[in-house]
């Protein structure tokens, strides 16, 4: 059985914004209009398709991205509802990665947040197409020309309006389609509108818009421009090429109006993102650790890369990926040129939120999930056995919180590190490390509310609880003058027996201090120190006192010794150690001796 749906007819959305944006009700709308659900839930009555996670119905907001998918006029959509904190920009940026549009959600009320310039600067990494949606028009302070102002103001001149409300607040229900010239009114309970003439009063704003509108298309193709001059309008078709062309440069952003809440305008939106917006197929060719390109075809050797994996109870990971390249089918065996470990595809899924559908073949472009694959996590690429290809890993970015952790519960250490373990697979974001020095475990993460969602993972998902504490800090020692000393090591205890002893004179380091006064200096090595700092280690011995090839040993003890300074127990750095006299025994001295 062929997939379902062809490369040339999928399409991967994801749904970005600041916290409270109204990217999950904006999902529930458009896969309630697409038919995937009988009914809207909402986020009051933890009823929605996307937040189905236990925390986030307990805390109200989105934490994990969810997947969701829905047929739309003969094309699959993928819609990826996405987390608005910071602290969860790991999501994000996992989902822009396999993206071909992005829907950046504004709230009316309260126009360009801090969430929203943040998550923007991500879009321009990946150079993401981009249209804006300005949500919540029927709340009490919605202001949509403060929003479009404020959105131009951080954006650009890019962002070109397409739709505009004839209200705002809560008589909101009318909407004015400066593309199509169409006035769309919708009833009460929202869903399909009604289309009318616009009204008298409103051509002239929306005529305007329309000419803004045709020539910020126009101008980004010299074939349009040349059109429009002679003929002074676009035909549908050009607009359609000239906008999808604009959006993929990233020189046009469209703007539209809704209310997902009441679901005013979703439809539209979905409209717009079938007829226009790039398909996976249109995208730019995905960069290679090879140097090459890898073109989204399904006549090509299969390629698929994991963006995401969650650890589900009695069923293990659930691999999400984007197929970038042929068909992938059920049972298929594919390589990881990562680990070098050869992968099963024991089954295929497309996803709903928490549910799964299985499947036998998903073709280039789509996005679908696996179970139980051995060896392969986030970053890893699956290819070809025979034709082997690695995609360039996403960049997340480097954690802002460090602080320390310990279980509960003595006895209980094993546990909490094999948890950390799968949660690091799960979030690259985080980070873990035994500071041997600090004897402590210390968890890197992105922030205070990342932290609490650890913390619920670690209890509720693998049962440990943990406390937290600070770091200790890593204090280093040195010396403030020159001192010196000497030892003599004997033992003897039948046999060849040891002996060994050492002159030393230790002083400050810093570079380009002059030789050890009153001393001979034969030869100088100087060792950067894994801890920070240097060692500068002399060998000043006249007279063959001691043999050169018993230096290293001496050198070593000194190395063991600066592991754990006389005042904290700290590492010592930036010291020098001339070694300048001592004695040997021709039977018993040896390595260990010095």
């Amino acid at each position: 059985m062929s997939a379902e749906f062809d490369t040339n007819h999928v399409k991967n959305i994801v749904l970005l914004g600041h916290a409270g944006s109204g990217k999950t009700s904006l999902a529930e709308s458009m896969v309630f209009e697409a038919g995937l659900i009988p009914r809207r839930g909402s986020i009051a009555t933890h009823t929605t398709i996307g937040d189905f996670h236990e925390l986030e119905q307990e805390r109200g907001n989105s934490i994990f991205s969810k997947l969701l998918h829905a047929r739309w006029r003969g094309y699959k959509i993928n819609i990826i509802d996405t987390p608005g904190y910071d602290d969860f920009a790991g999501e994000v940026i996992a989902a822009l990665r396999v993206a071909d549009t992005g829907v950046m959600v504004l709230n009316a009320a309260m126009g360009v947040e801090v969430g929203t310039d943040i998550i923007w600067q991500y879009t321009e990494t990946f150079r993401t197409p981009m249209l804006l949606a300005v949500n919540q028009l029927d709340q009490e302070k919605a202001d949509f020309d403060k929003t479009v102002q404020q959105a131009k103001e951080h954006f650009g001149a890019k962002v070109v309006i397409v739709q505009y409300p004839l209200q705002q607040g809560a008589g909101f229900h009318e909407i004015v389609d400066v593309l199509r010239m169409t006035l769309y009114k919708f009833h009460d309970s929202g869903g399909k509108p009604e289309k009318l003439p616009i009204p008298d009063a409103e051509k002239q704003r929306a005529e305007f818009l329309h000419k803004e509108l045709v020539e910020a298309i126009a101008s980004n193709d010299e074939t349009l421009m040349e059109h429009y001059f002679e003929k002074g309008e676009l035909e549908e078709d050009e607009m359609k090429e000239g906008m999808k062309k604009a959006m993929l440069n990233h020189d046009l952003f469209p703007l539209f109006c809704l209310s997902a809440e009441r679901n005013m305008g979703s439809g539209r939106l979905m409209g717009f993102i079938d007829n226009v917006c790039p398909g996976a197929n249109e995208m730019p060719p995905q960069k290679t650790k090879q140097e090459k390109e890898l073109a989204c075809r399904s006549d090509a050797p299969a390629c698929l890369f994991v963006f995401k994996t969650v650890t589900e109870p009695h069923v293990g990971e659930l691999s999400f990926f984007k197929v970038y390249s042929g068909v992938v089918k059920s049972g298929m065996e594919l390589l990881n040129p990562t680990t070098k470990a050869v992968e099963k595809l024991s089954q295929l899924f497309i996803v709903e939120g928490n549910k799964r559908t299985a499947v036998n073949e998903l073709a280039a472009g789509d996005l679908g999930a696996t179970l139980k694959l051995k060896n392969t996590h986030i970053n890893n690429t699956l290819c070809d056995r025979q034709t082997p290809i690695e995609l360039i890993p996403i960049e997340f970015p480097a954690p802002n919180l460090s602080i320390a952790i310990e279980p509960l519960l003595k006895g209980e250490e094993e546990k909490l590190a094999q948890a950390l373990h799968t949660l690091v697979e799960e979030d690259p974001t985080i980070g873990v490390e035994v500071a041997s020095e600090l004897k402590q475990t210390l968890l890197h993460c992105q922030g205070d509310m990342h932290l609490a969602v650890i913390k619920w993972k670690l209890q509720h998902q693998f049962k440990v609880d943990v406390r937290f504490s600070r770091p200790r800090i890593a204090y280093r020692e040195t010396i403030r003058k020159a001192a010196e000393a000497h030892y003599r090591h004997k033992k003897q205890s039948g046999g060849a027996g040891q002996f060994g002893e050492v002159h030393l004179r230790i002083e400050p380091f810093t570079p380009d201090m002059p030789d050890p006064q009153g001393l001979s200096v034969r030869n100088r090595d100087f060792h950067t120190l894994p801890w920070g700092g240097m060692l500068a280690f002399y060998n000043c011995i006249v007279g063959g006192a001691i043999d050169t090839r018993f230096l290293p040993s001496i050198m070593k003890g000194v190395m063991e010794k600066m592991q754990e300074g006389p005042l904290t127990g700290s590492f010592v750095r930036d010291i020098r150690v001339s070694v300048f006299d001592g004695k040997m025994h021709p039977v018993d001295s040896n390595d260990i001796s010095f």
